[in-house]
């Protein structure tokens, strides 16, 4: 089902702040730099500060697993009790992403 945390998002509220602070603790400029989200590629992994996250309900950073099939994992985390949070999305390039919250309140990201 999965492939493994391929991504990281950062909700915060200052984007200009965050991007200097986070560009200098991951020693790296950013690789995507719009003013819906800021983007770094750190050892691998995708990296990012979304400025929308709190109004969307994000309080915390978010781990997105990456999939196969995101419709079908959706489906079946959702049967297994999960609450749906965000719907799948297409955020752009084709990549598809939707979250989850678990039942002590944990949000769970996927990503196609």
């Amino acid at each position: 089902m999965s492939e493994g945390v391929k991504a990281i998002i950062h909700p915060v509220k200052d984007v200009a702040q965050a991007k200097k602070l986070y560009s200098t603790l991951w020693g790296v400029d950013p690789s995507l730099d719009e003013p819906y989200y800021v983007g770094f590629s750190v050892g691998g992994l995708d990296t990012g500060l979304d400025p929308h996250g709190y109004s969307q309900g994000v309080t915390g950073p978010v781990a997105y697993w990456q999939v196969d099939d995101i419709e079908k994992s959706l489906k079946a985390i959702l049967g297994a009790g999960a609450e749906a949070l965000q719907e799948v999305k297409d955020v752009g390039g084709g990549r598809l992403i939707a979250s989850v919250k678990d039942a002590d309140g944990n949000i769970i990201g996927l990503m196609q």
